[in-house]
């Protein structure tokens, strides 16, 4: 049964589940993480990805991308397109999946939480100030440079010099997803990833969370969009120089 697209969506899923796990573990009400904090959530989303790069691969997909961004990025640079109609929707719906997976972990909290913001932070993210021109360079920002420094990493893994041992990559990838949370992610969450974003904010939509409030489809767009357009942006940079 193992194939790309059930690499992708297993892999996203995971992502989503422990991702979106830590954000609610330290969000809502009467869960014994309440209140861990920004450090918390890093890490946690840090391991996530770890955990769902290790999902992909060993259920058919080794280039357990789990990002749109990604996906699109690798196909600026090589040209190559055919990957997208297989990788994009088996992640969208395995960030869909996964964010239901939290709302049922999680079932009795969302009643116990009154806040309608911080459920909707458990799902998809949103900006410290908002200001979309802003919001747009901060997202753009922090995927040009995850994309850049993944090429950087694969390229030392994979290449002729095979500088880092290709096991080591997943935990590399991890430990820039998490730095980047730390450097970059105080402005807007740093989704940098449609998929992790819209996946479970569509979730969050039809799913019948106690006391839920607005799902913030007017600022939907950017955590979408602007990740596509910085990794496009990284494609571009990382074709040209050759990495």
């Amino acid at each position: 049964m193992a194939s790309p697209f059930l690499g992708e969506f297993l892999g996203t899923m995971t992502l989503i589940v422990l991702g979106d796990g830590i954000v609610a573990g330290a969000l809502l009400k009467k869960s014994k993480g309440e209140g861990a904090g920004w450090i918390a959530i890093t890490a946690g989303w840090a391991f996530a990805v770890l955990a769902g790069i290790f999902v992909a691969n060993a259920t058919g997909s080794p280039d357990a991308h789990l990002n749109p961004a990604v996906t699109v990025a690798g196909a600026v640079s090589s040209g190559d397109f055919s990957k997208l109609a297989v990788y994009i929707p088996a992640q969208m719906l395995g960030a869909f999946v996964g964010a239901v997976i939290v709302w049922l972990h999680y079932l009795p909290h969302w009643a116990a939480t009154p806040e309608q913001d911080l459920k909707l932070a458990c799902f998809c993210t949103g900006p410290a100030i908002r200001d979309a021109k802003s919001n747009w360079i901060s997202e753009i920002i922090a995927t040009f440079f995850l994309i850049l420094t993944i090429s950087a990493l694969v390229t030392n893994t994979l290449g002729s010099t095979g500088a880092i041992p290709r096991g080591v990559a997943p935990y590399m990838v991890g430990m820039l997803v998490w730095g980047i949370g730390l450097s970059l992610g105080g402005t807007t969450g740093y989704a940098i990833n449609p998929a992790r974003d819209l996946g479970p904010r569509i979730a969050h939509a039809v799913l019948p969370i106690a006391g839920k409030g607005s799902s913030d489809w007017g600022y939907a767009l950017i955590p979408v969009a602007a990740p596509v357009v910085g990794a496009a942006l990284a494609g571009l940079f990382v074709r040209a120089l050759g990495i």
